[in-house]
């Protein structure tokens, strides 16, 4: 068994080559924090308990694939954040679980902050939307905000179906990565799926 340090980037050499004393201790350093903030992007701590555990396992399976020479804090929180994304994505889909997630936002909701808050993210939102170059603007609103079909948005412009994915997948990336300067990656991931 290798001796453990509270040097990070130790701990995460030790836990690509498999230690599982390495990552309960960068479960232990990390844990509280993340759930600190999952709860806050998904408001129900039952959800974010769910998604800290698919976190840190993901993390374990993957450990290979990690890169000790990058933040392991920065990579914990981004799949967080994806985590947190594919909640949402699946809460679009599913009426039942959009129920109890609205409810459960409904505990801590103040309608002058969320008025403020909702008008700032969809001006970055729009910029993020404005700055595409013109042809993927273009696919990107009518697929998105004009809620057209891949095939219909695919006869009207005279592009191929693989097109227009093409550009809507493209455009999901750009916009993200813009707003990821704003810190409101997570928002502006799932501001792309409810108006789809």
């Amino acid at each position: 068994m290798h001796t453990i340090t509270s040097n990070e980037k130790d701990l995460v050499t030790l836990l690509i080559k498999g230690d599982e004393a390495a990552f309960e201790k960068l479960y232990r350093l990390y844990s509280e924090r993340l759930l600190a903030y999952l709860i806050k992007l998904l408001k129900s701590e039952d959800i974010a308990c769910e998604v800290l555990q698919d976190v840190f396992i993901k993390v374990w399976n993957n450990r290979q694939n990690i890169d000790a020479a990058q933040s392991f804090r920065s990579y914990l929180f981004r799949i967080a954040e994806n985590g947190v994304y594919d909640f949402f994505r699946k809460a679009a889909r599913d009426r039942k679980l959009r129920t109890a997630l609205i409810q459960s936002a409904c505990k801590d909701y103040d309608p002058i902050e969320e008025g403020v808050y909702m008008k700032e993210r969809n001006q970055l939102l729009q910029e993020a939307i404005d700055a595409l170059p013109p042809k993927r603007r273009q696919v990107f609103q009518l697929v998105k905000i004009e809620e057209r079909s891949y095939e219909e948005v695919s006869h009207m412009l005279h592009v191929s179906i693989s097109t227009v994915n093409d550009h809507i997948v493209k455009a999901t990336k750009s916009i993200r990565e813009n707003l990821e300067r704003y810190h409101i990656t997570v928002i502006g991931i799932i501001s792309l799926y409810l108006i789809s």
